[in-house]
């Protein structure tokens, strides 16, 4: 097995063909197809399986690839240590709940550790999927939260995915409203006051159960839900429609505008939130300086 091999393995699960692939990486479709099952051979696993649209990644074909992407992570910083600047780009992902701060680490990650070349992927996506995006090491990093209620089911997905769950800090339960809601003005916010309002949420796809709702109190009983795929959306309708979402408060007004302001909940309730890596990997370079600027926005958010 070797560096090259990887490589193509990696350029192939990316692009979906083999042509593709090939042509990306400069070499004859039958030298990269000869590779891949010299590859597949050595390590007695089927990576990739064959279609008439091209090529899947098999399931074993997605743990291999995740440490595949590993070790190109520990060449690359190796060979820029000491071949100086090889032209390499750089790589990284990490998945996450909706949170504001889990985008300004990254856009601190970005501009610390940027060259001229990267390839730097942000997900805020759903709960199921960041598990997944971890578990098969797509992502070196997830961010969501924990509480009594989804706790006992998310920590058994970790411990059948080998994931470790490392809190930053615990938030009290808010509201997002509009500048101009009506409940604006409040120190704070009762579920009874809400209640005529619509309710905003994002939508888990497949995996729609209470315990992955990226919102606390989500079994709460609403005349008036709707519920999106991106923060954008979400925002548009709360200033839209007088709407608003259950969250932990942390919000960037820089990031996120005057428009939309955190309202305490009058409710029992707390969020764990935190970061899951997978057990015993080795985080990047990247991921460790992720991790440093995610817990300096962590500790932000505890002070406030």
């Amino acid at each position: 097995m070797t560096l090259q091999q990887l490589r193509y393995a990696v350029v192939t699960a990316e692009k979906r063909t083999i042509s593709e692939a090939a042509a990306s990486l400069y070499l004859a479709q039958p030298s990269l197809t000869k590779a891949l099952k010299e590859l597949e051979k050595e390590m007695g696993i089927t990576i990739f399986t064959r279609t008439n649209r091209g090529v899947a990644v098999s399931k074993e074909g997605e743990v291999f690839l995740g440490y595949a992407r590993q070790v190109l992570e520990q060449a690359a910083l190796i060979e820029e240590k000491y071949l100086a600047h090889t032209g390499e780009k750089q790589e990284f992902c990490v998945s996450t709940q909706h949170y504001s701060f889990a985008v300004n680490a990254f856009v601190s990650l970005i501009r610390a550790c940027g060259r001229e070349h990267y390839d730097f992927r942000l997900r805020e996506t759903q709960t199921y999927e960041i598990l997944e995006d971890v578990a098969k090491m797509k992502s070196e990093i997830g961010i969501l939260y924990l509480n009594p209620f989804n706790e006992a089911v998310l920590r058994k997905l970790m411990r059948a995915q080998e994931l470790e769950f490392t809190e930053l800090f615990v938030a009290k339960p808010h509201v997002f409203l509009s500048s101009r809601h009506p409940l604006s003005q409040k120190s704070e916010v009762t579920m009874a006051e809400l209640q005529p309002y619509p309710y905003l949420s994002f939508e888990q796809g497949e995996h729609n159960s209470f315990y992955y709702s990226e919102e606390i109190f989500s079994t709460e009983n609403r005349p008036k839900n709707i519920r999106v795929r991106d923060r954008a959306t979400l925002f548009n309708l709360l200033i839209g429609l007088d709407g608003y979402t259950v969250c932990s408060g942390v919000i960037d007004e820089e990031l996120n505008g005057k428009d939309i302001i955190a309202v305490p909940l009058q409710a029992e309730g707390e969020m764990h939130i935190g970061y899951l890596t997978r057990k015993r990997a080795v985080l990047s370079r990247l991921g460790n300086r992720y991790l440093t600027e995610l817990k300096k926005y962590a500790q932000e958010e505890i002070k406030k």
